[in-house]
Order: structure tokens, then C-alpha cells, then sequence
């Protein structure tokens, strides 16, 4: 295949994709029930209904471990792709790994440090 084969090929694939979103939006809009009522406007979540209002802020704990998380969740992800090449990469590729584990190392380090990662 060429070049302008591919893309032709990824453009065909992503109409398809758009048209089948499109079409199923379309299709649900103009079967889907249209009966507004006070239960269904409510919020909803995990099943459960609401019984008591909102009451209040989340503690800031919360955002900063989640923050924390996805940090060092993605900065891992990095190490699938370096264990695929691995071998060749050879001292040099071993090498960066260690100073990029050493970076996030050192950052859960400071983190637990400063007592982000405690809930209290």
C-alpha cells in the first residue's frame, strides 16, 4: 500500500466511525422516551438515590491524591514502551530509565514527606 492508500483507508475509517456515532445519536433522539418528569430530572449516580443534599466541600486531601495518582500512573505508563525496546537500547536506554525512575522516585518521596499521601 502507499502512502495516500493509508490515509485514505484512515479517513474512510474515521467517516464510518463519525456516521455510526451520528446515526446512533440520531436513532436514539427519535425513539428514545421524551417524558420529563421531577424523579428523572434528579442527579443520579452508582444506583443509589439522592437522600440528603449536598452538604459541603470534598477536602482539598482528596483532589491532591487523586492528582498524585494520575501523576504517577502516567509517568509509569512510560516504562511499557522502554520494556519493549529494551535490549535495543542498550547502557544508554538503561541508563535514562534510571534517571527518570530516580525523578519520580524522588517526587513520591517529597510527597510522602510532606504528608500528601496521609488521609486523616
Amino acid at each position: 500500500m502507499s502512502f495516500s492508500n493509508d490515509i485514505l483507508t484512515l479517513m474512510l475509517f474515521l467517516a464510518a466511525c463519525a456516521g455510526l456515532v451520528g446515526f446512533m445519536l440520531a436513532f436514539s433522539a427519535i425513539l428514545g422516551p421524551k417524558k420529563q418528569s421531577a424523579i428523572k430530572d434528579e442527579p443520579f449516580e452508582c444506583g443509589i438515590a439522592n437522600v440528603t443534599p449536598y452538604s459541603g466541600n470534598f477536602s482539598v486531601k482528596f483532589y491532591l491524591i487523586a492528582l498524585l495518582f494520575l501523576l504517577f500512573d502516567i509517568e509509569i505508563a512510560f516504562l511499557f514502551p522502554w520494556a519493549t525496546i529494551f535490549k535495543s537500547l542498550g547502557l544508554f536506554g538503561f541508563i535514562e530509565m534510571f534517571v527518570f525512575l530516580a525523578v519520580v522516585v524522588s517526587g513520591l518521596v517529597y510527597a510522602w514527606k510532606k504528608g500528601a499521601l496521609e488521609w486523616d
